[in-house]
């Protein structure tokens, strides 16, 4: 899962002089799927940096990879001076940023547990009531599998759920921004443009943006460092 995301900053078409380096938690679970899985997740990196500090010391910029409402987003921020944030964060102003007048967004994701937590998430984030008809946020729509599902059942089953969340979202509404909800989906934009060409058709497909949080995290960090020196 980390080298797929790893890859996928990599693979990001920033600066040549960015350099992208990685850190996995050692003793959280490899899959987060619940809120006790975030909080332990954030309890291994935390300590890390109590313990490591010098591993952090050289960074201009931290992006959580955890489509989440993360606690290291805040609490990193708090302890660290440069830009932090989550592909949550991340990918939600960058679907903002892109849609037109009276088009929407949504997020596909994995498991149950995540449609209330990043619904309330989103509302949120944006700092609106939860059910607000203004901020054009179509919901999130589960595959009922893992984030640990994509690199671990078949092909066929990952196509198969991942297909029936996006064909759900994209009748909600006027949807023409899907959000890959979980790190763990990077390299698997085919299946959600495919089932978008069955519902939409190709040629209105095609202009469908299909957000991987990753690279969206990864653009926004080097524009904050960029707003840093800049502005400040």
């Amino acid at each position: 899962m980390t080298a797929g995301m790893l890859l996928a900053a990599k693979s990001t078409p920033i600066s040549n002089s960015v350099e992208i380096h990685h850190i996995t938690a050692t003793s959280a679970p490899a899959s987060i799927d619940d809120d006790q899985d975030i909080q332990d997740s954030s309890k291994d990196i935390l300590s890390i940096l109590e313990s490591k500090p010098e591993l952090f010391s050289n960074w201009d910029a931290i992006l959580v990879a955890c489509f989440s409402v993360h606690p290291l987003v805040p609490k990193l921020s708090s302890r660290l001076s440069i830009p932090v944030t989550g592909i949550f964060e991340a990918s939600t102003l960058t679907a903002m940023s892109l849609l037109g007048p009276l088009e929407k967004w949504g997020v596909v994701t994995t498991g149950k547990f995540w449609e209330d937590h990043l619904t309330n998430g989103v509302y949120g984030f944006l700092g609106v009531e939860n059910n607000s008809k203004n901020t054009r946020f179509a919901g999130v729509f589960s595959s009922r599998l893992t984030a640990g599902d994509f690199h671990t059942v078949s092909p066929t089953e990952v196509k198969e759920k991942l297909s029936l969340a996006t064909r759900q979202l994209l009748a909600s509404g006027n949807v023409t921004c899907v959000v890959m909800g979980c790190g763990g989906m990077a390299g698997l934009e085919d299946i959600i443009r495919s089932t978008a060409v069955e519902v939409y058709g190709e040629s209105r497909a095609k202009g469908l943006y299909i957000i991987d949080g990753v690279k969206a995290g990864i653009m926004q960090l080097h524009q904050s460092i960029n707003s840093v020196r800049i502005f400040r």
